[in-house]
């Protein structure tokens, strides 16, 4: 597999963003709840508020923001999904468990791979998935 960027598309970082009406819920489940970091957050800027969240030195972070006339965000499927390559089995079984005490137990995938792979869904305080996959990912 080759693993050069191509010099055609020259991105530097990578960032998934989404809306949410409950920040520090979001917060606190991605970074209390799964270990993520908190890499950054802003306040007020131009109505909005938002964090950004990831692994530090690793040029991808997710960004959540909420507007202060309401940032509503329905997850539009159940096949949505944020997956998370966690070759560590003892670890996934951790995360699962903080994540239920939390109030955030597993749910069922929309799709059967997930489970079929050994794969587990949370659901974030928004609804959107979570996937704890126990492979070291793509090869």
């Amino acid at each position: 597999m080759k693993t050069d960027w191509p010099g055609s598309l020259p991105v530097t970082q990578v960032r998934i963003a989404r809306p949410t009406d409950k920040l520090p819920e979001v917060e606190r489940f991605y970074c209390e709840g799964i270990g993520l970091r908190k890499l950054g957050s802003f306040e007020g800027h131009n109505g909005y508020n938002g964090i950004m969240i990831g692994l530090p030195g690793f040029p991808y972070h997710l960004e959540f923001t909420q507007h202060i006339a309401g940032s509503p965000c329905p997850a539009p499927t159940l096949d949505n999904l944020l997956v998370l390559y966690i070759p560590d089995e003892a670890r996934i079984r951790q995360l699962v468990q903080q994540l239920e005490q939390m109030g955030y137990p597993e749910v069922a995938p929309e799709n059967p791979y997930w489970k079929e792979k050994g794969a587990v869904t949370v659901e974030d305080p928004d609804g959107w998935r979570l996937v704890l996959m126990p492979t070291a990912g793509i090869e």
